[in-house]
């Protein structure tokens, strides 16, 4: 640039001369007209006079040519700064292209569809056409400026021929050694140029190169796109593959442990197997594999997971989410992760794949008999291909075969032969498991039973992860009934083991916290709620074993409750873009047939079983407050206690005629998600909250929660007026007692924000949609304590 406005002061200078040579014309001619009508009769003056004349035109014309010129001069320096610019890009592009070499090299795990890379090449040889076809241009503007050269030359004679004075003279010096500049400065350029394309043409045989490449490599590869590009469903199904067998007696327990070995390490010559033989016979595919089978080692754990519930196969509560997210999570981070269940006749059988019976019969031990199991297997898709086995007792009780997951007379007996019969499984299999987490009451027996039973046997490879999802369930009963699943009841029967701190029964979750090498809840602040009173009776002995307890914060599925893809929202949205928040709110609107006429009447929603620890008589309390505030309510949920049904059936009748409001008395989970996408505000008004996963959820949508500060809904949402929290934080609107008045005032503050502030409110939702409450960092803490444990053990071994 400091060189163009360098050209233009010169053509400014070169003006102003031209001007004075227009002004000496013109006293030129005035002295002719002037002597003229003077009647000068000097012969030889008026010759001079001619002559002069004659001079003064050609030096007019001379002044014009010029002047022509430096239009064409300065409209070719305006085309080389354009090409200079061009060539500018080209050279930005090339830095660009060798970047995307680089990264290309770097990533080639990650290789993307073949024809987008020939896309790219087409495009990038598009360019050096181009490229060329601009050289060429430029060539035509320097052959132009070779003819303005000769113009000048010639010009030049033809002065010096007439003998004009030395300024014309000057002036055409100056023009050449301008057109002189222009020529060198579009060498340079030109020069330059094609040194890019060279670079280009050199960049584009690389590129073809790697290309290829990389084609082979993905070649290479490509068989792990199987099943829809899950790679852990394959390993899932490989993994039941090898246990069938060797359950089955098909293949030798040292032969399936080398297997197990190379399923860890996700060993790609098992996959190509797998894929190589699928529709032929298993005999096949097991001689492969046994061909391949070689001694190895992992750093990923094998963790089997033992529980009542599983999302979406068997899910009562939140204790089913957790056990299909974690499980997820997991695995992601290379661990091989197996669920045991009980085969319930009311389970959702079309959430799982391949479901199938092994061709063995599992035998257990139950009050002085052993029984025989059918042991089923199957992946969960909608978890990344988690690998189940179901449990089915063939026992007379047809425990599992009642149409319901709990609340059977016998459900201690049901659950305690279950614990019984996983561990048995997992024995039997000869599995080398490294952890095996248990939760919750329902398979709490499972601690005592490893290490009073199985480690006896030479199953003592693993350690016990035991967590509590709600310590208001602990599973009690006569000290007796321990015996029936073989636990020694008088070994067992005392305060520093299994026997209940205020009575004489036994206590299945305390037998737990004794016997499990990790303790775990659902959150921190529940954590230490349970060391006081929340401990509903077993605070001491989590005092006495706090070293091995702690809270862990569940997360929730991001893929599952997701509003950019959910397939079950009118629009998808996300937090950049809330039009379609907007949209499902009147799409909910006018499926639960609310009003409509204010689209920015606030809407609250609110999703729970309907049970005392939930708040019911503050959810009641929050209903009509919403009438009271001008809002809109949805309630979606049921209760199993029939007096709270049937209170909440007559509010429903009470406002059948209101169409703000709307209680949906059942679980619907098609229509949660509506309700979570078209809610403005959320109640989780809960009495006493183990961790909450509806709070998360609600963030999630957009849905701003309003809850009382207990439990995992402390440490999730923050109050948006509390100044001592930092502004980043804040997330929501809390309350600290169990009473009307104090969620009364968080709806007033709530609504407040949502009418007054609109832009903060939007900013508010939009936070909230962007938290990270996926089970990513929970998963991690849950592998960091896992391993410790591990470790440990192996230490001591």
């Amino acid at each position: 640039m400091e060189h163009a406005d360098k050209i233009l002061k010169e053509k400014e200078a070169l003006q102003r001369k031209i001007n004075i040579l227009e002004t000496r014309l013109s006293e030129t001619n005035a002295q002719h007209k002037l002597s003229s009508e003077g009647n000068v009769s000097d012969s030889p003056l008026l010759l001079e006079f001619d002559v002069l004349k004659e001079d003064n035109i050609l030096l007019k014309e001379d002044i014009e040519f010029f002047k022509t010129k430096l239009i064409e001069i300065a409209e070719t320096e305006e085309g080389i700064f354009k090409l200079e610019k061009e060539r500018a890009l080209l050279d930005a592009s090339l830095r660009e292209l060798e970047s995307r070499f680089i990264a290309a090299q770097a990533n080639m795990m990650k290789l993307g569809p073949r024809d987008a890379w020939w896309e790219k090449v087409e495009k990038l040889e598009d360019l050096l056409e181009t490229t060329a076809n601009q050289v060429e241009h430029a060539a035509v503007i320097l052959d132009h400026n070779h003819d303005l050269q000769d113009r000048l030359d010639n010009l030049e004679a033809s002065l010096q021929a007439a003998n004009i004075s030395k300024f014309s003279c000057s002036l055409v010096d100056l023009l050449q050694q301008k057109v002189k500049l222009v020529e060198d400065r579009f060498q340079a350029c030109n020069s330059e140029m094609h040194s890019q394309i060279e670079l280009y043409e050199h960049s584009i045989v690389e590129f073809h190169d790697t290309l290829s490449k990389l084609i082979e490599e993905s070649e290479k590869r490509s068989l792990e796109n199987f099943t829809g590009n899950m790679p852990s469903e394959l390993w899932s199904k490989i993994s039941l593959l090898i246990d069938g067998w060797l359950l089955e007696k098909k293949i030798a327990y040292n032969d399936a442990s080398m297997l197990r070995e190379m399923v860890r390490k996700r060993d790609s010559r098992l996959r190509e197997a797998y894929l190589s033989y699928r529709g032929t016979e298993n005999r096949d595919v097991m001689d492969s594999f046994l061909k391949m089978a070689l001694p190895g080692t992992s750093s990923g754990l094998h963790i089997a997971h033992i529980a009542a519930e599983m999302a979406p196969v068997a899910k009562v509560g939140g204790l089913a989410d957790v056990i299909s997210g974690l499980g997820k999570a997991l695995q992601k981070k290379g661990h091989l992760v197996e669920i045991i269940l009980p085969k319930y006749d009311c389970m959702q059988v079309d959430q799982v794949s391949n479901l199938k019976v092994l061709d063995v019969l599992v035998q257990s031990y139950f009050e002085g008999n052993m029984f025989n199991n059918k042991i089923w297997t199957g992946t969960v898709e909608a978890y990344a291909g988690l690998p189940v086995y179901f449990i089915e007792p063939q026992h007379p009780a047809m425990f599992f075969s009642r149409a319901q997951y709990y609340g059977e007379h016998d459900d201690f007996k049901r659950f305690t032969y279950f614990s019984r019969a996983a561990l048995e499984l997992l024995y039997q299999s000869g599995k080398k498991v490294d952890i095996i987490h248990c939760h919750d009451w329902q398979t709490a027996f499972v601690a005592p039973l490893y290490w009073d039973v199985y480690a006896n046997l030479g199953f003592n490879s693993a350690r016990i992860c035991f967590t509590c999802h709600n310590f208001e369930y602990q599973g009690t009963a006569p000290a007796r009934d321990l015996a029936w699943c073989g636990l020694d009841v008088e070994h067992l029967d005392r305060p520093d083991r299994m026997r209940d701190n205020s009575h004489g029964r036994i206590n299945a979750v305390k037998g737990a916290i004794v016997y499990s090498n990790i303790v775990t809840t659902v959150s921190p602040t529940y954590a230490l709620e349970v060391r006081s009173e929340g401990g509903r009776g077993l605070q001491d002995t989590l005092k006495v074993h706090s070293r091995k307890f702690l809270g862990i914060l569940n997360g929730i599925d991001t893929d599952t409750w997701n509003p950019s893809t959910d397939r079950y929202l009118k629009v998808q949205y996300n937090a950049k873009d809330l039009q379609g928040k907007a949209a499902n709110k009147a799409a909910l609107r006018e499926q639960l047939n609310l009003a409509s006429a204010y689209p920015s009447q606030p809407l609250v929603g609110c999703i729970t079983r309907l049970v005392a620890q939930k708040g019911v008589h503050l959810i009641r309390h929050a209903i009509y407050k919403t009438a009271e505030l001008g809002g809109q309510f949805v309630l979606l949920g049921s209760s199993p206690v029939p007096e709270i049904q049937r209170e909440f059936e007559g509010i429903a009748d009470h406002f059948q005629n209101n169409n703000n409001i709307r209680l949906i008395l059942k679980y619907d989970d098609a229509l949660s998600h509506c309700i979570y996408a078209a809610s403005d505000m959320f109640i989780v008004p809960s009495i006493f909250e183990p961790c909450g996963l509806t709070q998360m959820i609600a963030m999630r949508y957009g849905s701003v929660p309003i809850v009382r500060k207990t439990g995992g809904l402390n440490d999730s949402v923050f109050d948006f007026d509390d100044e001592t929290i930092p502004m980043e934080v804040r997330n929501g609107f809390t309350f600290v007692k169990a009473d009307e008045q104090g969620l009364s005032s968080a709806m007033e503050r709530a609504f407040n924000c949502y009418t007054r502030k609109p832009e903060v409110w939007k900013q508010l939702v939009q936070k909230d949609m962007t938290i990270d409450f996926s089970w990513d960092t929970s998963a991690s803490q849950y592998e960091d304590i896992y391993q410790k444990a591990v470790a440990r053990a192996r230490a001591v071994a």
